[in-house]
């Protein structure tokens, strides 16, 4: 059985979509993360109903983060 934070080390590489505490959506691949949850994207994307707007490489820290889900294998 895999702990959730072995399914996030999973995702390395792969694109995640944050959501954090103010209701933003950050798309992006994920480089990077720390037990605190702390989260290094690249190619990142702010998600809204506006469509998407780039943002490169970005550092979301943990705290702020409300769920992460990584895109789905096919």
């Amino acid at each position: 059985m895999e702990r959730p934070i072995d399914v996030l080390n999973n995702a390395k590489g792969k694109r995640v979509l944050l959501r954090l505490k103010k209701g933003i959506e950050i798309s992006g691949v994920l480089q990077a993360m720390d037990l605190h949850l702390n989260m290094w994207l690249e190619h990142a994307e702010l998600v809204d109903s506006e469509g998407k707007t780039k943002l490169g490489t970005v550092l979301v820290r943990g705290d702020n983060i409300l769920y992460v889900s990584p895109e789905k294998s096919e």
